[in-house]
């Protein structure tokens, strides 16, 4: 799976945006797809992740402000970001892998990354 990251900009805290990621290739469906971010000097850390099925996990730091969807007709995962805060400032990177993954290693296809950047 080839994965293209989409939709990262300037916007004041508070505010919204809204992340793609297109999938080539015809396992999508299959896959548990997931969102990740990295911020300058630190790792790549969990933002959410929807497995085949639709279950959907968030880590503790955007729970209640990001919203994980897919649409596989357009082979398209999404993340939906409210009441962004400067602390949310990253790159973010969308993945794909088989739906037992467990870390970061198990994701086999990564998108190329798309800033996201938060004025306070």
């Amino acid at each position: 799976v080839q994965l293209q990251a989409s939709g990262g900009g300037l916007v004041q805290a508070g505010g919204s945006l809204r992340l793609s990621c297109a999938a080539s290739g015809s396992i999508f469906a299959g896959c548990t797809l997931a969102w990740y971010r990295q911020a300058p000097g630190k790792q790549r850390d969990f933002v959410a992740r929807v497995s085949s099925g639709g279950r959907t996990n968030y880590a503790d730091s955007v729970k209640g402000r990001f919203t994980i969807s897919r649409d596989n007709a357009k082979n398209t995962v999404f993340l939906q970001m409210n009441n962004l805060k400067p602390e949310d400032t990253a790159v973010y990177y969308c993945a794909a892998g088989p739906d037992w993954v467990f870390t970061k290693r198990d994701y086999t296809s990564w998108g190329q990354g798309t800033q996201v950047t938060v004025s306070s």
